[in-house]
This record gives structure tokens, C-alpha cells and sequence, in this order.
């Protein structure tokens, strides 16, 4: 095992955050002897954040729980061109209204993870738009561009993708990575930020911004990613057949998001109970140790740290209280997934759609075909099936994970 001075390169390590640093020594000898304030960007394109971003959100969590302080960048001006990082089109163009929504929105996740205030170590929200928005064209292209060479910028993945599959790259897109770059130079001036962190897709951008303020102004920088967090099946981590896994409850459910992390795959508990939860690494060596039957109980701990640390601990207590009413006692849960129709009737397909567990008609009657589907606990192989009104709730179960009530 690595044996680092600092606390926080111990912590990042042993809970398996660290995938590349440029400079391994540099930093850990600085994060011993001072408080390193410590950026990551996230891009305002959404009203939530989902599971995929959540890595980053405990990264800027361990940076503060370590006695550093972290910032969180909100893209107010980069999102009005686009990350193009593992994109083959174009994002949406948003107006400024759309993009301030979203960031107050965004903000509510934070301040559930990250503490915030003017002390030394309290985390701070920062947008980007607040420089970038002011910067004078020609001024910008003198002072930056003479850094950033066209040869090296057509090597970078995210350019190389798009040209590589013949799709069209603007020139608006192909000037975020030297926004981003900027980034950290005017992070470095407004802020002695020293240290930028991100996914392993964002090397190339991280290691930019470092060489920019080092040849503007001979500035010590640092840059750390981490490793792509991918399932154990090798599917990527936050997409589910029904879509994102949001991390604003009025964009997914407690009891959805509970269900998540309760369907962990056995063989990536211990990695998300280190990355996802506060819980000590001795407990987490013996519950990722166990197993059969009994690793359920540490998808359950999983479920509720994670939940409880989103949505908080009643909600938690909550989604744990429905499933255990839903699957070990056959009862409606209050939390599940509620859909209510105005009609008297509506066929089984149409309320698996409306309730989302299935995308399409054809994705309903092949579920149904295969004895997939159930009203009440009962098997409907049926695909023309009609569900009447009901003066109950009535509930619909797709496979042995999903289940919600429909109403009339």
C-alpha cells in the first residue's frame, strides 16, 4: 500500500479515489503543511446533478473532512459553450435565466454534502461567468491563446472523438478547454487555489490550466483525477434502463434512489461503501466479506448511508421501511412510485410506461410474455390485459425489483 504524510492523500488512496497526480510528492508534502484550496467544475446543463457526478462531490467531501477547503465551480459561463469531452454532438444552448436556475438548484445537492461559510476550511460556490462573462475577446486571445498550440489540442480525446467519427466540433466548443484552463489561473489569483481535481476524462484540461499558470505566472499547481467508476458488469456507474439516477429528490424519488444503491451488484459493494459512504474501512472490509444471503444486509447499510447523506435520514429510514413492507411482507409501500389515471381503465402496458418501468409498448409485452409483470401479486401474462377502476390502490410489479401503485 502507498504511504502517504498527508491525510488527505491517505484517505483519497485508501478509499480509492486516485487515478492520476501530477506532481505525487509536491502535493502530499503541501497538504501536511497547509490548507490547499481545491476546485472541481461541474457544468450547469441540468436542474440536478445525477449518481455519475457523485465521485466528485465526496472528493470535494474528503478535501474538507481532511482540513482542506474545497470550491465548487459552478459552469455559469463554460456552460454556454459545452464540454465536449465524451460527446459526439453538441449539448443544447441554454439562456442565462435557464442557466441560473439551474445552479440554484444544483447548489441545494451541496450544501448536503459540503459545509459552507467564510472560515479557512468552509466550502465556497463560485461561477464561473463572473470572469469569463467579462472577459474582453482580443485581451483574452493575447494573453491565453499564445499558450495553447493547435497540434497539442487535436490530440486530446475530446477532440479527437468527434473528428475520428466525422462529427462536426464548432469552434465555440473547441475554445472550452482553454475556458477551463483559465479556470485555474483566476482561480489561483482570486483564491491560492493549488489544486484541481476531476474525472480521468478531464486530465488533459486539469494539466492545461496548471501549465497555463505556470508560464503566466511561474504558479505552483497541482492536478489529480480519478479513476472512471464503472460496475462491476462494466456498465457505467448512474445510467439505468429507466434513465439518470438524479441526485434532487423531485427529479427521482428517496425510495428510487434508496433502490439504487440496494441493487448494488455484489462484487462492487465494498468499492461504493468506500467511495459513496462515511463508514469506517475496517467495517467496511468485514461487510464486503460477507457473503451469500448475508451481503444483503450490506447493500442495506449501503442504501441508507447514501441516501441519508442525499435526502437525509428519515428518508432513508423511510425507503428502507417500504421495501422491507413491499418485499418481505407483499404490503404497499407509501413511498413506491405512484401513478393515477383519469380514465376507468388502462391496459397493464400503458401503466408500466406511466409508472417507468418499461420505455416502450414492445418492451411491455415482452415483459409480460415472460411472466415478468404482476397486478397485486399476481402474474399477468396477458399483454391485451386491462386494469379496471379500483377504489385501492393497485400495485404493479415489473421483474422482482420494480413496483408502484396505480391509482384511479
Amino acid at each position: 500500500m502507498t504511504q502517504y504524510t498527508s491525510s488527505l492523500l491517505n484517505t483519497l488512496y485508501d478509499r480509492g479515489y486516485i487515478h492520476q497526480i501530477t506532481d505525487e510528492l509536491g502535493l502530499d508534502a503541501l497538504a501536511q503543511k497547509e490548507i490547499i484550496p481545491g476546485y472541481i467544475g461541474f457544468d450547469a446543463t441540468a436542474s440536478s446533478l445525477h449518481v455519475g457526478s457523485l465521485v466528485q462531490i465526496m472528493m470535494l467531501r474528503r478535501l474538507q473532512q481532511c482540513g482542506h477547503k474545497p470550491i465548487v465551480i459552478m459552469g455559469g459561463g463554460t456552460t454556454k459553450i459545452g464540454d465536449p469531452t465524451g460527446r459526439d454532438e453538441s449539448r443544447k444552448m441554454l439562456s442565462d435565466a435557464e442557466i441560473d436556475a439551474n445552479i440554484a438548484s444544483i447548489k441545494k445537492i451541496f450544501e448536503k454534502f459540503l459545509t459552507f461559510g467564510d472560515g479557512p476550511t468552509d466550502a465556497i460556490m463560485i461561477n464561473n461567468d463572473d470572469w469569463l462573462g467579462k472577459l474582453d475577446y482580443l485581451s483574452f486571445l493575447r494573453d491565453a491563446g499564445p499558450h495553447f498550440t493547435i497540434n497539442r489540442m487535436l490530440t486530446f480525446d475530446s477532440v479527437k472523438l468527434r473528428l475520428e467519427r466525422e462529427q462536426p466540433m464548432t469552434f465555440l466548443e473547441f475554445n472550452y478547454m482553454i475556458m477551463q484552463a483559465y479556470d485555474f489561473l483566476e482561480l489561483s489569483r482570486r483564491y491560492d487555489c493549488k489544486l484541481q481535481m476531476g474525472g480521468s476524462d478531464q486530465w488533459g484540461n486539469i494539466v492545461n490550466g496548471m501549465e497555463l499558470g505556470r508560464r503566466k505566472e511561474g504558479r505552483p499547481l497541482f492536478g489529480l483525477t480519478t479513476p472512471l467508476i464503472t460496475l462491476a458488469d462494466g456498465g457505467k456507474m448512474g445510467k439505468t434502463a429507466s434513465g439518470a439516477v438524479w441526485l434532487n429528490e423531485d427529479m427521482l424519488s428517496s425510495y428510487d434512489y434508496w433502490q439504487f444503491w440496494r441493487n448494488t451488484q455484489d462484487a462492487d459493494v465494498g468499492k461504493f461503501l468506500r467511495l459513496f459512504t462515511d463508514i469506517d474501512l475496517d467495517e467496511i472490509a468485514r461487510l464486503e466479506a460477507l457473503e451469500g444471503a448475508d451481503i444483503n444486509q450490506a447493500k442495506i447499510i449501503l442504501a441508507n448511508a447514501t441516501t441519508e447523506m442525499a435526502h437525509g435520514k428519515e428518508a432513508a429510514l423511510s425507503a428502507e421501511k417500504t421495501a422491507s413492507d413491499t418485499f418481505a411482507r407483499g404490503q404497499s409501500g407509501a413511498d413506491l412510485p405512484e401513478y393515477t389515471t383519469e380514465h376507468d381503465s388502462i391496459t397493464l402496458i400503458d401503466a408500466m410506461i406511466s409508472l417507468g418501468f418499461t420505455a416502450s409498448k414492445g418492451e411491455s409485452k415482452r415483459l409480460i410474455k415472460a411472466g415478468g409483470a404482476k397486478i397485486d401479486g399476481e402474474t399477468i401474462k396477458d399483454e391485451k390485459h386491462i386494469i379496471h377502476r379500483s377504489t385501492t390502490p393497485q400495485k404493479i410489479s415489473a421483474g422482482k425489483k420494480k413496483h408502484g401503485l396505480l391509482s384511479f
